[in-house]
């Protein structure tokens, strides 16, 4: 969705998912709410101003995080307004109404629905929940205090007598409600709105007014793709156990606190009725019509007919501000009759000019009939590796690149072997992206995930080289081989269900740790001390 929005709620209204945000900027600007529809998660369209401050006497800045409902016959919008710092200023939580989800949405009640800080929680980041038994609740609260109070079945009135706080360890705000097999789960965001360290818990409870002990955090800063995740609402697909967490983050890079993106992931449960911690990704097939987060450097690129296209230049990059070490990453690419046209990684430093930059490609040539894999080093190129195969011009093709420390794989359409492999140790991290090298080119379903295995990164928060492993027994010299030194390792990704058991020494002696999820940065003593591990998978 283009744009800067935070703080967004789902609900689901005559089989359309419909998204409320925030329009995240100065508080001053943020005078109105827009709102975007879809019928398949996927294409969006955008509702422009759905709720206005004109409609609101009371409201003049800062309105933010709305929250919808529909009963009565009618669509309500709950939403914050003014960052009210007292008592004594006029602002808090309002409540309006309208006959259609794009609105216009007026104000229900003429003030607002809570006006004063009850129990220390600031009138702010409301979330509407209706239980199976018609009860509506209102949660809400900043300052590190979360309330929940009763909503008569009006939903523009509240049972005064039922407020209760109920904050749960680490809350900051951004409280939200939904119910699973019979069971309460409330959601909250940690950390500080404008860092990098936002983040989203969870708890569990029997009832919706708690307790809630908190299970632990499912969202968190990926140092690969984004950081300040959180404020989040999530919706189930009608008829399936199908979830999703819908969310803002922030661009790696970003240093402006508003700017923020809507993103969604898929939310799965464990067995006993536990979250799963959430993988955040980055995919695009430009189906929304745009390039958000891609940057240019040469070449005209547009999004036509759902693919991110660019006319024959002598050199054409696109990039995402990203920053992986191990990877997969594939695309269809359609190349052009000359040239070559593929997908960038570990790439830093980039220009304008031929290869004007550092990292690695890996290209189709249809006038040469090969797949070649090259590193480029500010402006001379190296060829690690090539294939011969019959490429055709403008035919898409599935072209996929696997990373994992210093091994580099080339797959073409979806084969099991890759076609091309090299070993290069050059660069370590950077971004991914998209070339065409003297050609016309097309690209669609652009994605990138861990590779598969477990993953060792050198750094915390996944930075740094990443290499991952298969299931079995590492020796010290088996660790070297896959290209991990001795007491190397800060942080790793674990698959579910996976076990990790790293040890102090060699041949699976001294002290161990054992990982079940992944862990950003590992506790202190076992940080750069792995000598052998062992993956267990299930």
């Amino acid at each position: 969705m283009s744009g800067w929005y935070a703080d967004p709620d789902i609900k689901i209204y005559n089989g359309v998912y419909w998204v409320y945000p925030t329009y995240s900027a100065p508080y001053n600007s943020q005078t109105y709410l827009d709102a975007f529809s879809s019928t398949d998660l996927v294409r969006w369209t955008k509702h422009s101003r759905v709720l206005d401050k004109a409609n609101i006497s009371w409201a003049t800045r800062a309105i933010w995080a709305p929250s919808p409902i529909f009963r009565n016959n009618t669509y309500y919008l709950y939403f914050g307004a003014n960052d009210i710092q007292n008592d004594s200023q006029m602002g808090g939580i309002g409540v309006s109404k309208s006959n259609h989800p794009a609105g216009p949405y007026v104000d229900a009640i003429g003030r607002p629905l809570i006006a004063k800080f009850i129990n220390g929680a600031q009138p702010i980041d409301q979330n509407i929940f209706i239980d199976d038994d018609g009860q509506a609740y209102l949660y809400y609260g900043g300052w590190g205090h979360c309330n929940v109070v009763k909503v008569n079945s009006d939903m523009i009135s509240l049972d005064t007598s039922s407020f209760k706080e109920i904050t749960p360890s680490g809350y900051v705000e951004g409280a939200l409600m939904f119910k699973r097999k019979g069971k309460y789960y409330l959601m909250w965001s940690e950390g500080g709105w404008t860092g990098p360290d936002y983040r989203v818990s969870y708890s569990i409870a029997n009832s919706p007014l708690g307790p809630f002990p908190k299970l632990g955090t499912i969202l968190s800063q990926n140092a690969t793709l984004a950081t300040g995740s959180g404020h989040n609402s999530v919706v189930n697909v009608p008829g399936t156990d199908d979830w999703y967490i819908v969310y803002h983050r922030r661009p790696l890079g970003a240093t402006d606190g508003n700017h923020r993106e809507l993103s969604l992931d898929r939310m799965s449960f464990n067995a006993d009725g536990t979250i799963k911690p959430v993988e955040m990704t980055t995919q695009d097939n430009f189906c929304d019509g745009n390039a958000l987060g891609w940057s240019t450097y040469g070449g005209a690129w547009s999004v036509t007919s759902e693919r991110y296209a660019t006319t024959q230049q002598p050199d054409a990059k696109a990039l995402l501000n990203t920053n992986f070490s191990a990877l997969a990453f594939e695309a269809d690419v359609t190349p052009g009759a000359s040239g070559d046209a593929g997908l960038m990684f570990r790439v830093s430093s980039p220009g304008s000019g031929l290869d004007a930059y550092k990292g690695y490609y890996a290209g189709l040539a249809a006038g040469s009939d090969r797949v070649v894999l090259g590193r480029a080093n500010g402006g001379t190129w190296t060829e690690l590796a090539s294939a011969p195969v019959a490429i055709d011009a403008n035919v898409t093709y599935n072209l996929k690149v696997v990373a994992s420390g210093s091994r580099l794989s080339v797959y073409l359409n979806r084969s099991a072997t890759p076609l091309v492999t090299a070993t290069d140790a050059t660069y370590a991290s950077g971004a991914l992206g998209l070339r065409a090298h003297d050609s016309a080119a097309a690209f669609d379903n652009v994605n990138v995930t861990q590779p598969p295995g477990a993953t060792f990164y050198a750094d915390g928060n996944y930075g740094g080289l990443g290499i991952s492993l298969q299931p079995g027994g590492y020796t010290l010299a088996q660790l070297n081989a896959a290209g991990i030194p001795n007491d190397w390792m800060s942080s790793l990704r674990v698959p579910t269900g996976w076990t990790v058991q790293v040890f102090d020494d060699n041949d699976f002696a001294g002290t161990m740790w054992t990982f079940t999820s992944d862990t950003p940065l590992v506790p202190s003593a076992a940080n750069d001390k792995m000598s052998s591990v062992r993956i267990l998978a299930p």
